[in-house]
């Protein structure tokens, strides 16, 4: 049984539960996703219906940690809004988000406010059972399942970067201790490395797109392990639980400034090299 819950907390910084709402980001949203990983997550969460914030003063933002958890990341002040025109989305916004401005709903002002700033990234709730419900008034109990320090897991560097299946949903999932790699792996593109460990099937992959490696590499937790590459696809259909047996890589990193068609050609000369082309590896194409 619980024993401290959200609204505690809430009342213990001056704000009224009646006042607030929850809302809940899931990193499964593709979207989302997107724009989280371009750090615009307050401009996604400005983006709403005209209604949206009826009778709240406030918003405490949450992203997805886990299963029915949610970790805590940022709380606003409300201050009005305005129609959504595409002239309200920001140059850098991912085009994905761009495309829903249209000037039917709302773009809400929003200020950031600390009264919880020490908490952020490290508080826990669970968001209950009702997990589609994704924006609730706070006045909902919500229990405080943790709170922890922000153990910031050192980068090992590319040449070391060497993940099992599960070691990178940990990694994608995990945004509080692992910043660090986070940084580190949008910063740059990158020809990888998937190998089943089991079969010793491979497959040669590169990264072309402004969230660079760590975009890429989310994609295959995004879609269980598939990446949505064909090969990769009918190779994990072969049983279920295939993918736990995937392992991640690094063979190059690639600069940014590269063009797409040069990240193309390493990522060619490499599947020579490795002669990751069917009917010995997973390449396609």
């Amino acid at each position: 049984m619980a024993i401290l819950y959200f609204t505690d907390v809430l009342r213990k910084v001056g704000l009224d539960p009646k006042d607030v709402k929850l809302i809940r980001h899931a990193l499964s949203d593709d979207t989302f996703r997107e724009c989280y990983l371009a750090g615009k997550t307050q401009e996604y969460t400005q983006h709403q219906v005209t209604n949206f914030s009826k009778d709240y003063r406030y918003w405490i933002v949450f992203i997805s940690d886990g299963g029915t958890y949610a970790r805590l990341h940022s709380c606003y002040k409300v201050n009005g809004s305005v129609p959504d025109t595409p002239d309200m989305a920001s140059a850098d916004l991912p085009q994905c988000k761009k495309d829903e401005f249209k000037g039917e709903d709302a773009f809400f002002d929003l200020t950031p406010l600390d009264l919880l700033e020490e908490y952020e990234g490290k508080l826990v709730i669970d968001w209950g059972g009702a997990t589609r419900m994704w924006h609730q008034k706070a006045t909902t109990e919500k229990p405080i399942v943790a709170i922890e320090p922000k153990t910031q897991v050192p980068f090992p560097g590319f040449e070391n970067l060497i993940l099992s299946y599960k070691e990178l949903e940990e990694v994608i999932g995990n945004t509080t201790d692992y910043d660090l790699w986070h940084a580190a792996m949008s910063s740059v593109n990158a020809v990888y490395l998937i190998v089943d460990v089991e079969t010793g099937e491979r497959y040669v992959g590169s990264t072309y797109n402004s969230h660079g490696l760590l975009g890429r590499w989310s994609d295959y937790v995004s879609t269980k392990g598939t990446g949505g590459n064909k090969g990769i696809i009918e190779h994990l259909r072969i049983s279920k639980n295939r993918r736990e047996n995937l392992q991640f890589s690094v063979l190059q990193v690639l600069s940014k400034s590269l063009t797409n068609n040069q990240i193309v050609e390493c990522e060619t000369l490499w599947k020579r090299k490795l002669q990751t082309y069917a009917p010995h590896g997973l390449n396609q194409n």
